[in-house]
């Protein structure tokens, strides 16, 4: 298997998109870094992941935080000796909310999660790569990182800044055998998705989902085992002539508005 020993690090492990690529990784040989707030938050993706694989090392971290995000790549380093794949993952969903009456706190929550979190994560493990001179980075963006979405300015804000990261990443590091791409995804089935429907909509979550899968013409949400896949692809040498790519796992979204 191409990814056997590969030392895989990945951030927000606990949640429905870390956990299958970490499991998907982890069926494929890969030494894996899980990263999370706090343990109890991957437990999930701990116990599938030890079932199946050897090395497993979990670290919490903060991915808002310099210090924490520092940990994380040390330790990957300390016991691997390399970062192969950095799956930078980590992310929040944010309240639905016109611009004009959105929460300043809640925006900036959001932009330090999803943007500042993915800032650090490569500054840090790209050091380690450069010393390497190789490795594979995917960011999470979103379908809402290409386009805009009524009453989602944070999250939007948020992913247009991992899109516009990627691509300076990528032609940064194109010379060193560094690739950097992002995967755009449409609404995926997690558990995080079925909070927020929740929330939105506490008597009929379901309808969250109908409107979500009207506007995807493949008429479904994703499948966090579709997007570990197309990580697995990035994070692998049969991409190796794909960098600074934004490509969509959106059933269509992308393409019809």
């Amino acid at each position: 298997m191409e990814l056997k020993n590969k030392v895989v690090l990945i951030t927000g492990a606990g949640g429905g998109l870390g956990g299958a690529t970490a499991l998907r990784f982890a069926k494929e040989g890969a030494k894996l870094v899980l990263v999370d707030l706090t343990e109890s938050a991957a437990n999930k993706t701990l116990k599938e992941v030890s079932d199946v694989a050897s090395d497993v090392h979990f670290v919490a971290a903060n991915v808002t935080k310099s210090e924490d995000v520092q940990k994380y790549v040390n330790e990957a380093v300390a016991r691997f000796g390399r970062i192969d794949v950095f799956f930078n993952n980590a992310g929040i969903d944010a309240a639905v909310t016109p611009t004009s009456e959105y929460d300043e706190a809640m925006f900036d929550s959001v932009m330090s999660v999803n943007t500042k979190g993915v800032f650090l994560g490569l500054k840090y493990v790209l050091q380690v790569m450069q010393k390497q001179k190789s490795g594979s980075i995917i960011n999470t963006a979103s379908v809402h990182g290409l386009r805009g979405f009524s009453n989602r300015s944070a999250y939007v804000a948020s992913k247009h800044a991992v899109v516009g990261l990627t691509r300076t990443a990528a032609a940064e590091n194109a010379e060193l055998n560094i690739r950097v791409n992002a995967i755009c995804p449409a609404t995926v089935v997690t558990e995080i998705t079925k909070e927020v429907a929740r929330k939105l909509n506490p008597e009929n979550p379901q309808q969250h989902f109908d409107i979500m899968t009207s506007k995807i013409p493949a008429k479904r949400l994703g499948k966090p085992e579709e997007v570990a896949s197309l990580v697995r692809f990035l994070a692998s040498d049969e991409s190796g002539f794909i960098t600074g790519a934004m490509i969509p796992i959106d059933g269509g979204m992308s393409a019809a508005y």
